[in-house]
C-alpha cells in the first residue's frame, strides 16, 4: 500500500497534467525552486555543472507545463546551435546566407505551424473560395507510426513558442552579425534558450545579453537578494491581487457577453482591463527576475510605468519592452528604418492591404485602401523631400501590423497593432504643427464626425463625436492659453493632459486586443469580431445615467482596487525606488515578516481556479 502511495506522489510530481501547470502562483512551483535551489546552491561555482543543471531542470519545467511539446523545445535547441556554429565556420557570404536563411525558415516554420496554421488556411479559403482544413501532421504521423489514435484535426500551441522562437532568431542573427561568437558546448546553448524564470512568457533575452553571462561566475550581494524577494512579492502582487481578481469579478464577465451589461461597465471593463493586461504581464516578468537574480542571472527590464507614457510611441519604448527592442533590431532596421525603404518595406504592406480587401469584402473599405496609397504615392512624386518621412512611418507601420500579428493568429490582433502604428504616425505629425492648425484639425475632424454619425448613425460614431470633442476642447483650450496667457505651457497640465490622452487611447485599442484572447484559433476571428462589434455598441448606444450610481455601488470592490491600482501605477519613480530600496536593506530577520505578511495578504485574493498568465497563450 504504501508503494503504491509513493508511485501514485512520483507520479503526480513528475507527469504532465494539462490541468495543472506548474504557474509561479501555484505551491507547487515555490516547492520546485526551492528544490531547485537546494541542489544549485552545490553547483553554483561550477559553471558547466551549474548550467547543465539548469538546463534539465528548464526541460522539466517546460514538460510540466507544456507536455510532450518539450520535444518542440529540444529541437529547435539543436538544429540553432549546429546552424549557428555552421554559420560562423561559413568561408562565402553566399553559404553564410544560404545557413541563415536555412534558420529562419526552420524555427519561423515551427512556429507558422503552431500558430499561424488556421489563420493562413482561414485567408486561402476566403481569398479561393477553397475548403481546406487545418490538420495536425506530428498526430497524423504518430498515428501511422505507432498505431495511435490521436486526434488530427486540431493543432494545440505550445506554450511560450514565440517567446523562445524570437531567442534562437536572435542568437542566428547576432551570430551572422558578428556580434557573439557561437556557443560552443550545447548544454550551455539549451540552458540559454530554455532558462525556465524566462521561457514561457518572457521577457525576450537576447543573446549578445545573456551569452556572456553563460559563464560568469555567481555572485549575488545582500541588498541583489533584497531586491530579488521584492521583485517577487511584487509580481505575487500585481498578479494575485490586481489581475486575477479583476479578471474573474469583472472583466471576463463583461467580455464573455458584451449585450448583457451596460454601456458603463462595457468602458469600465475596457479600462479595467488595461490594468489587468499590465499587472498580468508585468506581474510575470517581476517575478522571473526576481527568480533569475536569485540563481545569479541578470534579465532585461521589461516594463517601464507604460501608462505614464505622454505619447504612443513613447508607450512602446515602456511597454514589453524586450519585444519593441527585438522588433527594432531584426525587422524596423533591416526593413530600411528611418534611412530608406527596402522591397520588404512595400512587400508586406501590400500584401497585408490586398488581403485586407479580399477579405473584408467591402467596396468601400477597398476604395479607401486604395485612396490611402494612391494618396502616399502622390505625396511621393510631387514631394521629394518628404520621401524618407514616407520610408520611416511605412517601416514603422509595418512593424506594429508585424508585432500584432505576433501576439495572435487573428485579424484583431493585426488592427490592434495597426492602430497602434496609426497612433504612432498621427502623433508625429501632430508634434510637428502649431496650436492653431492642431485646433483647425481637430475641429475638421469634430465636424466630419457630426456629419457621418448624423447620415450613418451608428454606434462607433458616437463614439468618435465623444472622442473629437474632447480633444478639439483641449487643443482650444492651449490655443486660447497661448494666445493670451503664455507661450509656454504649463508643464504639468500639458504632462498630465499627454498621459491621459495616451491612455485612453491604449485602452481603446485594447478592444481588439482582448476580443482576441483566450480564443480557440479556429474560430477566433469570428468570434473576436462579434466581441468587439457587441461592444462598441453597447458603449456608442444610448445610456440610462440614472443607473450608474447602482452599478458603482455594486462593483464599489472592483472599482476601488482599479483607483488603487492605477494610483500606485502612477506614482513617481522615485518614490518606488525609495521603497524598493528599503526594503531590500531591511535587517533579514524583519525582510521575513514582511514577505510573511505579504504572502498572507495576497494570498486572501486567491481564487478557486488558478489563473494562467495571459502571454503564456503568445
Amino acid at each position: 500500500m504504501e508503494w503504491n502511495n509513493i508511485l501514485i506522489f512520483l507520479e503526480r510530481i513528475f507527469a504532465f497534467n494539462a490541468e495543472q501547470p506548474l504557474l509561479f502562483t501555484q505551491f507547487y512551483f515555490w516547492a520546485f525552486f526551492a528544490v531547485v535551489m537546494a541542489f544549485f546552491s552545490f553547483l553554483h561555482n561550477k559553471i558547466l555543472l551549474r548550467n547543465t543543471f539548469l538546463l534539465f531542470v528548464s526541460l522539466f519545467f517546460y514538460f510540466k507545463t507544456s507536455g510532450m511539446f518539450v520535444l518542440i523545445l529540444v529541437f529547435d535547441i539543436f538544429t540553432n546551435f549546429f546552424i549557428g556554429k555552421a554559420i560562423y565556420k561559413a568561408d562565402s557570404t553566399k553559404r553564410k546566407n544560404c545557413r541563415v536563411l536555412l534558420a529562419l525558415v526552420l524555427n519561423l516554420g515551427v512556429l507558422f505551424y503552431f500558430k499561424y496554421a488556421y489563420f493562413i488556411v482561414d485567408v486561402i479559403n476566403n481569398l479561393t473560395g477553397w475548403h481546406l482544413q487545418v490538420v495536425n501532421y506530428l498526430a497524423l504521423w504518430t498515428n501511422y507510426f505507432t498505431g495511435s489514435h490521436f486526434s488530427i484535426d486540431k493543432i494545440l500551441l505550445p506554450v511560450g513558442i514565440s517567446f523562445y522562437t524570437f531567442q534562437t532568431i536572435s542568437y542566428i542573427m547576432d551570430v551572422y552579425r558578428k556580434k557573439i561568437e557561437p556557443v560552443n558546448n550545447i548544454l550551455d546553448f539549451g540552458f540559454y534558450v530554455s532558462f525556465f524564470p524566462q521561457l514561457v512568457a518572457g521577457p525576450i533575452v537576447r543573446a549578445n545579453e545573456f551569452v556572456p553571462q553563460l559563464h560568469t561566475p555567481y555572485f549575488l550581494t545582500r541588498k541583489q537578494f533584497g531586491i530579488a524577494v521584492f521583485w517577487i512579492l511584487n509580481g505575487l502582487a500585481k498578479k494575485m491581487i490586481l489581475s486575477d481578481y479583476l479578471a474573474v469579478n469583472f472583466i471576463d464577465k463583461v467580455f464573455s457577453n458584451p449585450l448583457m451589461f451596460t454601456g458603463f461597465e462595457n468602458l469600465f471593463a475596457l479600462f479595467a482591463y488595461s490594468l489587468q493586461v499590465y499587472a498580468d504581464f508585468s506581474g510575470y516578468t517581476d517575478i522571473a527576475i526576481g527568480v533569475a537574480s536569485l540563481m545569479g542571472f541578470k534579465l532585461p527590464q521589461n516594463f517601464n510605468s507604460p501608462y505614464k507614457a505622454t505619447n504612443p510611441g513613447n508607450f512602446w519604448k515602456r511597454w514589453h519592452m524586450s519585444l519593441s527592442k527585438w522588433l527594432q533590431n531584426y525587422l524596423y532596421i533591416p526593413l530600411g528604418g528611418n534611412r530608406n525603404a527596402t522591397f520588404g518595406t512595400f512587400f508586406i504592406l501590400f500584401i497585408i492591404m490586398l488581403i485586407a480587401m479580399f477579405l473584408v469584402k467591402n467596396i468601400w473599405v477597398s476604395i479607401s485602401i486604395v485612396a490611402v496609397m494612391l494618396a502616399v504615392a502622390l505625396v511621393y512624386v510631387i514631394f521629394p523631400d518628404t520621401r524618407k518621412t514616407i520610408f520611416t512611418n511605412i517601416n514603422r507601420m509595418d512593424t506594429m501590423l508585424l508585432g500584432g500579428l505576433w501576439h495572435g493568429a487573428s485579424w484583431n490582433f493585426m488592427i490592434w497593432g495597426g492602430l497602434n502604428g496609426l497612433g504612432m504616425l498621427a502623433f508625429e505629425f501632430w508634434k510637428r504643427r502649431n496650436w492653431y492648425v492642431k485646433t483647425l484639425v481637430m475641429l475638421v475632424l469634430l465636424l466630419l464626425m457630426l456629419v457621418l454619425e448624423y447620415c450613418v448613425p451608428a454606434p462607433i460614431f458616437v463614439i468618435g463625436v465623444v472622442w473629437t470633442a474632447v480633444l478639439f476642447a483641449g487643443a482650444l483650450f492651449s490655443m486660447l492659453y497661448h494666445m493670451t496667457v503664455s507661450k509656454q505651457p504649463v508643464k504639468w497640465l500639458a504632462h498630465a493632459w499627454a498621459v491621459f490622452t495616451t491612455f485612453v487611447f491604449i485602452t481603446f485599442t485594447r478592444l481588439f486586443f482582448r476580443s482576441g484572447s483566450n480564443l480557440d484559433p479556429a474560430i477566433a476571428n469570428e468570434e473576436a469580431w462579434n466581441t468587439a462589434k457587441n461592444m462598441v455598441e453597447k458603449i456608442g448606444g444610448a445610456w440610462d445615467f440614472s443607473l450608474i450610481g447602482k452599478i458603482c455601488a455594486s462593483h464599489y470592490q472592483v472599482l476601488l482596487l482599479f483607483a488603487i491600482g492605477m494610483l500606485i501605477h502612477w506614482l513617481p519613480d522615485r518614490w518606488k525606488r525609495w521603497y524598493r530600496y528599503n526594503f531590500a536593506v531591511l535587517p533579514l530577520p524583519v525582510m521575513l515578516l514582511v514577505a510573511v505578511l505579504a504572502v498572507f495578504v495576497i494570498y486572501q485574493f486567491i481564487i478557486a481556479d488558478f489563473q494562467a498568465f495571459i502571454y503564456f497563450q503568445f
